[in-house]
């Protein structure tokens, strides 16, 4: 049995983790092992995800592990906004090295002195790059999947001739990451532009989707990065243009990490486990078979056999457990759809099915059985439900008292705010609540939440994972 979510959501989040063999604890700090189960998630998040990549244009491509000390000074910001979670090299074997080298926290530096080679004539933009790598950051409060010493990731990377271009492939970006978290993931999630103060160091501007989980509070899911020419001018990567005269590049960094499979738990699982939308589970269907003997086995193998599966994820548990313990297991590990089949659906043609998000027992006949079809609603119901829970928990408050009252509870609150940093703080500071969003369109004016100067931008404050 798991903790319920009511009553302590953080040690619901733990033991689901672990007993759904999703990860593990790793005998080094702060580390995890990803088994599995929930490595078979990510590999379809990258799937799917990759092929949106490069339908913009962008290539794969590997780049080291290791960043010289040297490369991340050379953007003053960068450095700064990285310094407390970067882990270093000092030895190699028993001699100390002549410069640090920093285990990977982000590739720009380290792309970005290549770009500087690479890159000589217009004509060698716009360059896209991509790499599935893992990333280390020194992270003092560790819990799996959401924050973890070393995680997985995907980063992208590209040099443009112009600023607009830059700004443009920045919210391309952010849009497939959007998509996906929709499309895929089944999460309803906003986008916005971050605040300065929560901007990636040594970029003009950062743009982000953001995830309300169950118990109210929200999580990062995927950030872009318009770069300007902040990196270009550090690294030297420059171009010549058509009028053949030397100019910077405009770049971007963006990327998502192995945390969607913490939002994906956070956002869809229940009491009794995790709730998968189709497109990404590992299995789409269990088949139970429900037999006492070989004979009967046989038959329902059989039966079987004439189910249309193909392009299925499915697994068939012939297991000796109990069909109540593996119906929990199952719904446990979030399958989306569960399919009975004992000798009284043989003799009558019939499967018994549930899905898993309503948990819904329906009867139906072998004719009238279409896999696909069940799933494709099912992955929109999970969305459905998502939507309409991010639609319940959304606040629109224009007294700070009352502000104060609801981002207690949980959920996202939209009010106005004048712009000024240290109000952003003060809020912060009282509340515990951050801007995690300042949506792209604005079309009224109010006072700020906090000074109550007037103001023509509203924003989505919450607590954050």
């Amino acid at each position: 049995m798991l903790t319920k979510q009511s009553q302590d959501f953080a040690k619901w989040y733990n033991e689901l983790v672990l007993k759904a063999d999703l990860a593990d604890y790793s005998s080094v700090r702060g580390c995890m092992v990803i088994k599995p189960y929930g490595y078979a998630i990510w590999e379809n998040i990258q799937k799917e995800f990759d092929k949106k990549i490069k339908e913009l244009g962008v290539k794969n491509a590997y780049f080291p592990l290791f960043i010289p000390e040297s490369f991340l000074k050379k953007e003053a910001e960068h450095v700064k906004g990285f310094a407390p979670e970067v882990a270093w090299v000092t030895h190699g074997g028993n001699k100390k090295l002549k410069e640090r080298l920093a285990i990977r926290p982000t590739s720009e530096t380290i792309i970005y002195d290549m770009f500087s080679k690479w890159i000589q004539s217009y004509r060698d933009l716009p360059f896209k790059i991509n790499q599935w790598v893992n990333i280390v950051r020194w992270e003092m409060r560790p819990r799996l999947f959401l924050r973890t010493l070393e995680f997985l990731w995907q980063e992208g990377h590209t040099a443009h001739e112009t600023e607009k271009e830059a700004e443009i492939m920045t919210k391309k970006a952010l849009d497939i990451y959007q998509d996906f978290a929709q499309e895929y993931l089944g999460i309803s999630v906003i986008s916005g532009k971050k605040t300065d103060s929560e901007k990636f160091a040594g970029a003009n501007y950062t743009l982000s989707i953001e995830a309300l989980m169950k118990d109210g509070k929200v999580l990062q899911m995927g950030t872009s990065h318009n770069l300007g020419q902040n990196f270009a001018k550090a690294f030297n990567i420059k171009f010549l243009d058509k009028q053949e005269k030397q100019k910077y590049v405009w770049q971007t960094s963006w990327g998502v990490s192995t945390r969607m499979i913490g939002g994906l738990i956070m956002a869809h699982g229940d009491d009794k486990g995790l709730i998968l939308p189709p497109k990404i589970a590992p299995y789409q269907t269990v088949i139970i078979p429900i037999c006492k003997n070989a004979k009967e086995k046989n038959l329902i193998k059989s039966y079987i056999s004439k189910l249309e599966l193909k392009d299925v994820r499915f697994e068939v548990d012939w297991s000796d457990q109990t069909p109540g313990w593996k119906f929990n297991e199952w719904e446990l590990k979030g399958v989306p759809l569960r399919i009975e089949i004992g000798p009284k659906e043989v003799k009558e043609k019939k499967l018994t099915i549930v899905s898993r998000d309503s948990l819904k027992r329906e009867v139906i006949s072998l004719k009238s059985f279409d896999v696909n079809k069940i799933l494709e609603d099912i992955q929109k119901r999970i969305l459905d439900n998502s939507k309409k829970f991010v639609k319940n928990n959304t606040f629109i408050i224009n007294n700070f008292s009352e502000f104060k009252k609801i981002i207690n509870k949980g959920g996202l609150v939209k009010s106005f705010w004048c712009g000024n940093s240290k109000c952003e703080e003060k809020i912060k500071q009282e509340t515990k609540a951050t801007i995690r969003s300042i949506p792209f369109k604005q079309s009224e004016s109010g006072k700020c939440i906090k000074c109550g100067n007037v103001s023509k931008t509203q924003v989505f404050f919450a607590k954050a994972y």
